[in-house]
């Protein structure tokens, strides 16, 4: 945080904003009821905590004193007026929004979903955003990886017109849950002065979020045109660190070009790679078997080996600035053994090139004394070398890997074969221009992990669900997707409404179910595959405002008024609240993933009481949505003071409230 003024030196460390505002207790003080958590995330709060941990000397009154603060640091703070920023009309608001969370919930449609009961795939209908912010407790640091394809700004309208008033509010608005008003888009026309602006405002609080929810090796890819590369790579080293920027990938979509555009018929787009952490991330694919039977033509007792240079290749590295490598070595002539002291007979050898230059070693002398014996010594043009053996497999039988370049030409990967892919699945041109399978596939490959979370939040036709499906059957992998795409509205006289599609959510829903019905016609026995069980199923839940009633406040302090806010929050409940639905959003808020478990605990007979389960986390909760918990329950209930249980506020009595605080962690609704 920083102040707005040299002379605010003060800062609050929590808003006053109505947004934030909560209905005060209806019970006596004393009693031990916390409440459950209604809105997520307090990002500014979870700051403020740890900036308090760390340096718990700058608050003052609870305010956090800048000029303090910065003197701790050492005064290190970049001061200048000139200072190079990166800004654009209506970053503060995008900002603001980051800040601000969600009243909303995620509801269950188990009669649209497949294997809702045992399946851990998700796809989310609503509005981005709103969804990251629920995912932010239960998923922060949990996905691997993230592939996004945002809406390319093209000047012309796109459906994510954030308000920072009431994002929730938009949200039901454009997708004609709020009233009647019909499908409202956001025009973003050059000429409006803000073509630039409003796309990364869009863009900003969506990015902020997907680093939250990144492991510290996990990897974002975004793919992108001309149009927003250069903004969009500024944008992503604000977020991400430009030290953790990993590549611009070029990608050939279209062989024969976009001949549409001016002067130059466009045939590529951009693959954008950012790190959370790039030094604990590692992006490589395996060799195939091609290459590692052409490359790997040397064999030994622990397999097929290829023998590569000890000595940097690159002169950009040698004794002038890596003199810790550059160190004699010896060799055997007799057998090319390597050793590090000198012996008689035995060759010194040093990392120079032909023609003087010094160079340097790849390994320490540390490294040499630990695995010398990969090492071995031979004669090239009448000068000794030192070249390492590099196996096609490790010794846990993992094969080698190499890097990608960054040029991207397989016919795998252009607009036609996505196209043609989708058209198999759901025939009639429903949907235009669906990223290929393949693109995503390698992607996947990339990030070397079979038990990651993809996470795709700007889904469309779900073709990284699709992509996701097909490895896991083909590598016997266990990656879980989670699909996020907004209800947008299918134009009313396209192929996709005509076929029935109301939405784009609904298209990527029906392709889900497409490949998973393929799937499921041929058995993974069949195909060698091992017999671990698969996944072919995904949940679906849908974005909605929270069963919770909201606070409004009464801001003249009317005490008629506030009475009557009061008597209405007796019982917290919206009045078609659903007791499904507010399990899930207990346990969402409490941080509880998608992919709970939800248990009838038959032995209390008074009261009907679930015990929810996260089996990722291995953290359960019990929850009573009664509207009276029973003494006979509260006296044989079975926990300890680590368990959670939560009900209703208007169920307990203050001696009920008190017998089961003593019990267990109490928290009411």
């Amino acid at each position: 945080m920083k102040a707005t003024s040299h002379n605010n030196k003060l800062l609050k460390s929590s808003t006053n904003s109505k947004e934030k505002q909560q209905p005060p207790s209806l019970k006596q003080e004393g009693i031990v009821r916390t409440p459950v958590t209604r809105e997520v995330p307090e990002v500014a709060s979870e700051h403020i905590e740890a900036l308090r941990k760390m340096f718990p000397q700058v608050f003052i009154e609870g305010k956090i004193d800048v000029e303090k603060l910065r003197s701790i640091l050492g005064d290190e703070g970049e001061t200048r007026q000139d200072k190079f920023t990166f800004w654009w009309a209506g970053k503060r608001n995008a900002l603001q929004i980051v800040q601000m969370p969600t009243r909303a919930t995620l509801v269950p449609a188990k009669d649209e979903s497949v294997d809702f009961d045992t399946s851990e795939n998700v796809f989310i209908e609503g509005d981005n955003l709103e969804v990251m912010k629920l995912l932010h407790k239960p998923y922060f640091g949990k996905v691997k990886m993230i592939y996004i394809d945002p809406p390319y700004n093209t000047g012309n309208d796109f459906v994510y017109a954030d308000n920072y008033a009431d994002p929730l509010n938009t949200y039901l608005r454009i997708t004609g849950q709020r009233d009647a008003e019909g499908n409202i888009l956001s025009s973003n026309p050059e000429t409006s002065g803000r073509y630039h602006s409003a796309w990364l405002s869009m863009m900003y609080p969506r990015l902020f979020f997907a680093r939250q929810l990144l492991t510290d090796d996990g990897v974002i890819f975004v793919s992108i045109d001309d149009h927003e590369v250069h903004n969009l790579r500024m944008l992503m080293n604000e977020v991400f660190g430009e030290e953790n920027f990993i590549a611009q990938i070029t990608v050939l979509t279209n062989p024969k070009g976009r001949v549409l555009r001016e002067h130059f018929a466009r045939s590529h787009d951009y693959l954008l790679v950012y790190c959370r952490s790039a030094p604990q991330s590692e992006l490589s694919v395996a060799k195939s078997e091609e290459e590692i039977a052409q490359q790997y033509s040397l064999t030994d007792e622990r397999g097929s080996y290829r023998l590569l240079e000890l000595r940097n290749t690159h002169r950009r590295f040698g004794r002038f600035n890596r003199p810790n490598l550059y160190y004699p070595l010896y060799i055997d002539p007799k057998d090319g053994s390597v050793h590090i002291n000198q012996k008689p007979r035995l060759v010194k050898v040093f990392p120079n090139w032909e023609d003087g230059f010094e160079g340097c070693w790849t390994w320490g002398k540390e490294k040499v004394a630990r695995d010398k014996q990969l090492l071995v010594g031979k004669q090239v043009n009448g000068a000794w070398k030192i070249f390492r053996k590099a196996y096609a497999a490790d010794a846990s039988g993992q094969t080698a890997r190499k890097k990608l370049q960054t040029i991207w030409t397989e016919k795998e990967y252009q607009t036609e074969k996505g196209q043609s892919t989708f058209d198999e699945l759901i025939p009639g041109g429903v949907f235009q221009s669906p990223k290929p399978v393949g693109l995503i596939r390698t992607l996947l490959l990339l990030c070397n992990d079979p038990e990651a979370i993809v996470l795709d939040f700007f889904a469309g036709s779900c073709s990284t669900a699709h992509a996701v499906l097909e490895l896991n059957r083909e590598d016997g992998g266990n990656r879980r997707f989670i699909m996020v795409q907004l209800q947008e509205p299918t134009p009313e006289d396209s192929n996709a409404r005509k076929a029935g599609f109301k939405t784009i959510a609904e298209i990527g829903e029906e392709r889900v179910r497409c490949v998973i019905a393929r799937l499921k016609k041929v058995k993974k026995s069949q195909l060698g595959v091992s017999a671990q069980t698969e996944d072919l199923g995904f949940r679906i839940f849908k974005l909605a405002e929270s069963n919770y009633k909201p606070w409004k406040g009464i801001e003249d302090k009317n005490p008629e008024e506030y009475a009557a806010e009061m008597e209405g929050h007796i019982d917290s409940f919206v009045d078609d609240w659903k007791e499904e639905d507010v399990i899930y959003e207990v346990a969402i808020k409490e941080g509880f993933g998608l992919t709970i478990k939800m248990e009838r605990e038959k032995k209390y007979r008074d009261n009907e009481i679930w015990r929810v389960i996260d089996p990722e986390k291995g953290q359960s909760l019990l929850i009573c949505l009664d509207d009276k918990i029973k003494a006979s329950t509260i006296r044989n209930l079975e926990v300890t003071k680590n368990d959670v249980f939560v009900c209703r506020d208007v169920a307990l009595d203050d001696t009920g409230a008190a017998n089961l605080a003593l019990q267990c962690n109490l928290k009411t609704i």
